[in-house]
């Protein structure tokens, strides 16, 4: 079945039908230990049932197999890294993207929304566009970053197209959820507590709370039995200045973002109809699993960010110092707002 060909150039060439199997015996091996492995490896091969063929690759072949496989792994390495590189650079862009976004938005008469939370609200927002779950007729983002205490203008409602703030004020959270700070969450029934995440508004009704908004929950496990809970935006007595003076405190809803009764309708009808909606707090969960949060941006909006963008004129601040200077000393000061 085999015959071993010519020992003293340590190569063997076992002849057959069908499959091939190669096998490398350095030439210039003559020491008892590979003559020994040499034989190993003859008796194994004879055990196999099927007829084989060991070939002797000669030392150019063996040069030219080598820079072949150097070649491949270099390629390999380079394709490797230009996509880490493409990666890398679309993450610059949407990042790049979404400042632009935020300095362009003017918060002069406003409470400043974090910028971290403006990122992600912002990354949910392109995604679920993206995917066609919102209503293309209305750039709206709604924020409520329940990291703040209910005391603060923690709602933001914001017109992206035109870089503008429509609203920013009071919104509640679920009793079951905090006293003044948000600190527990819940996507569960009868639970009273917020849910995190992102939702889609749809329609309107009047119920115990007069005009109300319905939401769609759009991560699963977070929010998604809010339609169910019957989770909703209202308007409410308890969400207000005085309740605050009183209490030390905003009122709390059973999980709705419920805002002052005074806004409730222009909030609403502002946001009805397919429009984004965003609950924030730096839960750990929360931030590294949530789809829409983390799912890659495909596609960014146009909204003509850089053609006539001054930040310095966007960003001032809304009040300068004045010092008034007597024998060369700073005699007193005051703030003057900027109109």
């Amino acid at each position: 079945m085999a015959t071993a060909i010519s020992s003293r150039k340590s190569y063997f060439r076992f002849e057959g039908q069908g499959q091939h199997f190669l096998c490398w015996v350095c030439s210039t091996a003559h020491t008892k230990y590979s003559r020994r492995a040499a034989c190993v490896n003859i008796s194994y091969l004879c055990t196999i049932q099927k007829p084989i063929t060991l070939i002797y690759i000669k030392p150019y072949q063996k040069l030219f197999v080598c820079m072949a496989a150097y070649f491949l792994l270099a390629l390999s390495y380079r394709v490797v890294k230009a996509t880490e590189s493409n990666a890398l650079s679309e993450a610059a862009r949407v990042e790049s993207y979404i400042s632009a976004l935020y300095n362009r938005l003017d918060f002069r008469e406003y409470d400043r929304l974090s910028y971290t939370v403006f990122n992600k609200a912002v990354k949910g927002y392109i995604n679920l566009k993206n995917a066609g779950k919102l209503n293309n007729a209305k750039e709206i983002l709604t924020v409520c970053d329940f990291n703040q205490p209910s005391t603060f203008e923690r709602m933001w409602i914001i017109d992206l197209a035109e870089k503008k703030i429509l609203f920013n004020t009071f919104v509640a959270h679920g009793s079951g959820t905090g006293e003044d700070c948000a600190t527990q969450f819940s996507n569960k029934e009868n639970s009273h507590q917020s849910s995190l995440g992102f939702y889609v508004t749809t329609e309107t009704y009047d119920g115990e709370h007069g005009l109300s908004l319905r939401l769609q929950g759009m991560d699963q496990g977070f929010n998604d039995a809010a339609f169910k809970r019957d989770i909703v935006v209202h308007g409410a007595e308890y969400v207000c200045d005085n309740y605050i003076c009183d209490n030390q405190r905003l009122g709390r809803s059973w999980g709705c973002p419920a805002v002052p009764v005074a806004l409730a309708e222009p909030i609403i009808n502002t946001i009805k109809d397919g429009t984004c909606l965003f609950v924030y707090y730096p839960d750990v969960k929360y931030l590294k699993t949530a789809f829409w949060l983390n799912k890659k941006v495909v596609a960014l909006p146009d909204y003509n960010l850089y053609g006539d963008l001054i930040p310095t004129e966007i960003n001032r601040p809304r009040f300068r110092t004045i010092q008034y200077i007597h024998n060369g000393r700073v005699d007193s000061s005051k703030r003057v707002r900027i109109n």
